[in-house]
């Protein structure tokens, strides 16, 4: 399994943040490894609802049908999709802070049966990934990244 987790201290409002994070169609404009997204199950983000994110991918770009199975506004989103290939769990929680909140994104890739065997290859990139992507979310959210905040 591979993981990336980034915290962004952000001066949104805490629902704000999760409006924008919970809403998938918005990873494209922040995470530079997705070419599209649109919303295909539900008319706004809650709780079943289900994404079509399309990624980019060798030797083509992969369509990652995301579901979220937990929506609990304004802290907590978990959106997952499956392929024969691949397992994505991406946790999204935000908290209240000072000035602002900080989001924290969490996501765990899992390759599927015998391509688990290159779990640990799929770890490098992923942080590559991972690492632009959270570049682009603090864009995003006008913020920085900041530790992990106490729980």
């Amino acid at each position: 399994m591979a993981r990336y987790v980034v915290h962004v201290q952000s001066p949104c409002e805490p629902g704000e943040a999760f409006d924008f994070m919970a809403d998938l169609t918005n990873f494209a404009d922040w995470d530079p490894g997705v070419i599209e997204a649109s919303q295909v199950v539900g008319e706004q983000p809650e709780q079943d609802a289900a994404f079509d994110v399309m990624v980019k991918a060798i030797p083509r770009p992969l369509v990652l049908r995301y579901q979220l199975v937990t929506f609990d506004r304004p802290t907590t989103v978990v959106a997952r999709a499956q392929t024969p290939l691949l397992t994505s769990l991406d946790r999204i929680t935000v908290t209240q802070a000072d000035e602002g909140c900080i989001v924290t994104y969490d996501a765990e890739l899992t390759l599927n049966g015998p391509l688990g065997l290159a779990d640990p290859l799929v770890g490098l990139a992923f942080k590559r990934i991972g690492d632009r992507a959270a570049d682009g979310l603090v864009r995003a959210l006008e913020g920085r990244k900041v530790e992990a905040p106490a729980a």
